[in-house]
């Protein structure tokens, strides 16, 4: 009897602490519309318009942790807007030469 008491006395309690995996929704959010941005870019209103919801997320999702595809949605942004800006000067110089 003393022996069972013992054993029941003996036991550890194990308690397991599982962390969620932490996102940054708004990063990846200005990711997906800086990427979308990119490939439609060439639509006059829609591309400017999603090229700058992109940037604009993806510059507040920096501040949050993890921010990796905020970084990359940032990055391509700056290169949407590059495209955008010779996109802009090629047409105008087609229509100026009109």
């Amino acid at each position: 009897m003393e022996e069972v008491k013992n054993q029941e006395q003996g036991k550890q309690t194990i308690i397991i602490n599982q962390q969620s995996p932490r996102s940054n929704g708004i990063g990846v959010a200005g990711f997906v519309l800086a990427l979308i941005a990119l490939f439609l870019g060439w639509v006059p209103v829609w591309g400017w318009l999603l090229w700058l919801l992109g940037l604009i997320f993806s510059f507040c999702g920096i501040f949050k942790s993890p921010r990796g595809l905020a970084v990359a949605g940032l990055i391509i942004s700056l290169v949407d807007l590059i495209f955008l800006i010779l996109l802009s000067l090629g047409i105008f110089a087609v229509l100026s030469a009109l």
